[in-house]
């Protein structure tokens, strides 16, 4: 799974760019671009990738990504089996951070749309009643020139004030990725997504980042404040959360399904992550969800 630099510029002299995706399935490339992007998922489900988040993606979803933030919405297996006729909708729109200029967001009037932009660094889920932003993000393409301008400041102004909200990727995750001009953690974050239900092993990453393993270990640390066997963890946990809330296997199923070799090491990493045990973790799901 290589990390695709996409264009999403846009091609009509618009200032940013509305899209509405009707497919079988949403794209399946692990990429990123140097727009914003904000995604509001009319119809589908399956795995969302954001930086190092690993999250069960659903219909009514609002998702806001930072400039240059890998990110993936994978769909789940029956949507490409073929007699499917599942279909995958969401508006996406994609927008340069200054857009309106370099130094439209200092206004003071605009420093909460200043602090959204940066906040959606680490990507941003938001929660609660969306319900009047969705409607206006449905809107867009009805409108043209200066009242879709009007009405996308509007969207980004209720979004900046909306406090029900989640970060998704880690700090970690996103200055490591800034950090440096080479390609070593590029590859070592790819080859971790694609390969984390495996027994990957710190030598096989090593190997990836072109670094012994001692000296990846260190580096790996340095960078992410935690061992490459932590943050693999972590990975595997994010999975695995989206496996039990989707409710279609039992725990010791889901346990090898996200790469854990064995049910108490599972449970073990589970908790050390999410402060829960699996079983927990679906009971508290479920009660906030009835």
């Amino acid at each position: 799974m290589k990390l695709h630099l996409l264009d999403r510029s846009s091609l009509n002299n618009s200032s940013f760019l509305v899209t509405n995706h009707d497919d079988p399935h949403f794209l399946k490339v692990w990429h990123y671009h140097p727009e914003l992007e904000l995604v509001s998922t009319l119809k589908s489900k399956g795995t969302r990738f954001i930086g190092d988040n690993i999250e069960q993606f659903n219909s009514g979803d609002i998702v806001l990504i930072g400039k240059n933030l890998p990110h993936m919405w994978l769909n789940d297996k029956e949507y490409f089996e073929n007699d499917s006729k599942l279909r995958a909708q969401a508006i996406s729109i994609h927008f340069d951070e200054h857009f309106a200029g370099k130094e439209f967001f200092d206004m003071s009037e605009m420093i909460l749309i200043k602090d959204l932009i940066e906040r959606a660094k680490h990507g941003i889920k938001f929660h609660g009643d969306l319900a009047l932003i969705r409607k206006k993000i449905r809107s867009l393409n009805k409108l043209e020139g200066f009242d879709k301008t009007i009405r996308f400041f509007k969207i980004l102004d209720l979004l900046s004030k909306h406090n029900d909200y989640k970060l998704l990727s880690s700090s970690g995750f996103i200055n490591s990725f800034k950090m440096t001009g080479k390609k070593n953690l590029e590859n070592v974050y790819e080859y971790i997504i694609k390969n984390f239900k495996e027994n990957i092993t710190l030598t096989d990453v090593a190997n990836v980042a072109h670094m012994n393993p001692s000296a990846f270990s260190r580096f790996f640390k340095r960078v992410n404040r935690k061992t490459f066997s932590e943050y693999l963890n972590e990975v595997r946990v994010g999975y695995s959360c989206k496996l039990l809330i989707e409710n279609k296997n039992n725990i010791s199923e889901i346990c090898f399904e996200s790469g854990f070799n064995n049910i108490s090491n599972f449970n073990r990493q589970f908790k050390k992550t999410m402060n829960y045990s699996p079983t927990e973790y679906i009971r508290l799901h479920s009660k906030n969800n009835l």
